[in-house]
């Protein structure tokens, strides 16, 4: 029977290194960490969960890589995705990572899995190359990166966005803000663009102090909306990047005794289910964010099972839903 022992004889450290290497201590450095992985591949040795995906080759775990346990997106996207997994007789592992730099790549190997989803990759990311570079299978979920060419499944904002905004303007807000998130991921770069290319056919621009960017975070919304408003000659409306800033937004709003959409009209993206309660009925660019979650299991499956495929990318529509938070101003 392989140990410890014998992996760590043969990659020339201790048995300590050997157990903190599989467990990705990130106070042994990488190349010790690929040096002990190696040689316990080559042996055949793996603890706990490592032990089916190196003996058989492969694992029926899928690990779905999150930033922010606390985002109420990730929250709908675990129920679908994780049922439909199930379905493929396949399980759902939740990764979360305080930040990109962590070594995803070797975090899914140590837990052997199979194949990754990843929520939450930024445009420079070199996670979709450890990964690639690696033989991990993976799928972008509503972002992609620039690195490497791989399987996906995003939204195409332009028809909400265009409704929103011909509803807006319709209503006749031209004084027009908006709180967008990262400029670093594709979706909230993807938003934006057609947001400005939008406003732009209707002769209207977004003025730079009237532009905020951040995290897809509550606290990105709340802050954004009471700068904004703090500033002389705020704009009547305000676009959020997605549903959870404009939640933030909304709670500001709250605090401070603004009215919406009174003093300010907010919108948000992605049609979240607390964004339709009675309470919020928060106007907003929806989408089947279920439906996404389903197919991102699918692509991962068939990726795990044909790793040859040509590469899939399945894009979803968007539409407009006019709630209680947008009106003409002053109404």
């Amino acid at each position: 029977m392989i140990t410890s022992r014998d992996v760590a004889r043969l990659a020339g450290v201790s048995q300590p290194t050997v157990s903190r290497a599989l467990r990705d201590d990130p106070k042994v450095s990488e190349a010790t960490k690929q040096r002990v992985r190696e040689a316990a591949v080559a042996l055949g040795y793996a603890p706990n969960a490592i032990g089916r995906a190196l003996s058989v080759g492969r694992s029926t775990r899928v690990g779905l890589v999150v930033t922010d346990l606390e985002n109420q997106f990730y929250a709908h996207v675990i129920a679908p995705m994780h049922h439909e997994l199930e379905r493929l007789g396949y399980e759902l592992v939740l990764i979360t990572e305080s930040s990109e730099s962590a070594p995803v790549a070797e975090h899914v190997m140590a837990h052997g899995l199979c194949g990754v989803v990843l929520a939450t990759s930024t445009v420079e990311s070199i996670v979709p190359v450890r990964l690639h570079d690696r033989g991990i299978p993976f799928v972008y979920f509503n972002r992609t990166s620039q690195g490497v060419q791989a399987d996906a499944v995003t939204v195409d904002p332009e028809k909400g966005v265009r409704e929103l905004l011909a509803d807006v303007i319709g209503k006749g807000h031209t004084r027009i803000g908006a709180i967008f998130g990262p400029r670093n991921t594709s979706t909230g770069e993807q938003r934006e663009n057609t947001v400005r290319t939008v406003l732009d056919e209707h002769g209207l621009a977004l003025a730079h102090r009237d532009v905020l960017h951040g995290p897809f975070d509550f606290r990105t919304g709340h802050d954004g909306l009471r700068t904004l408003l703090e500033r002389g000659d705020p704009p009547t409306a305000v676009l959020c990047g997605n549903d959870v800033v404009a939640l933030g937004a909304l709670n500001a709003a709250a605090e401070i005794g603004v009215r919406v959409p009174g003093d300010v009209s907010i919108a948000g993206f992605d049609d979240l289910p607390t964004s339709r309660w009675a309470l919020v009925r928060l106007s907003t660019v929806a989408y089947d964010l279920d439906e996404m979650s389903r197919e991102a299991a699918r692509l991962i499956v068939a990726r795990v099972e044909r790793p040859d495929a040509p590469v899939a990318h399945s894009v979803y529509p968007t539409h407009y839903v006019a709630r209680a938070t947008t009106a003409a101003p002053g109404v």
